[in-house]
């Protein structure tokens, strides 16, 4: 199964969510499981360093799946940053013991990284994708994000999760 994971913030507080699908072109119906997890005390942003913040989080969604069945995992971020500094991508890969192909997605650049990406342009759309990947070949994930259902910029199975991670009420 390939497992998209996104976190968002309110405060202090996160909210993660994962989804489950079996096959790049499965569309939004497709979806095996949806699986959510909150933090509370979660750390501040800080500029370099949003791994510190993020991370925390996918690691605890994570304790609610199990990895044997995962075949790979998508990010909303970097794998890769500039000079070969890896970003939020490569610290789950190595939190996993490099068990899990991590691919990320990312909708802005980051200055410098350029030769540890791929651009995929979706649909109509004129800005590309930034698309980094660890434990898969750079052009296989780039081809996997592009196959991946829907007719705009961003893969329907990702913009319904980040709609999913939105969903978030004050008294959960």
């Amino acid at each position: 199964m390939i497992l998209a994971i996104d976190v968002y913030y309110i405060d202090t507080r996160a909210k993660t969510v994962g989804v489950l699908f079996n096959h790049w072109c499965d569309s939004k119906s497709d979806i095996q499981s949806i699986i959510t997890d909150y933090q509370d005390n979660v750390a501040p942003y800080q500029s370099g360093q949003f791994y510190q913040r993020e991370l925390p989080c996918i690691l605890s969604l994570l304790n609610k799946v199990d990895l044997n069945k995962i075949s790979t995992i998508i990010i909303d971020g970097y794998v890769h940053l500039n000079e070969g500094k890896i970003g939020l991508g490569g610290h789950l890969y190595n939190a996993l013991n490099k068990k899990v192909p991590i691919i990320g997605v990312a909708k802005k650049p980051f200055a410098g990284n350029s030769d540890y990406l791929m651009e995929v342009v979706r649909g109509h759309s004129k800005h590309p994708l930034y698309v980094t990947s660890v434990g898969v070949a750079l052009t296989s994930a780039a081809k996997n994000i592009q196959s991946m259902a829907g007719k705009y910029r961003m893969p329907d199975i990702l913009s319904y999760l980040d709609q999913q991670t939105k969903l978030f009420k004050t008294g959960e």
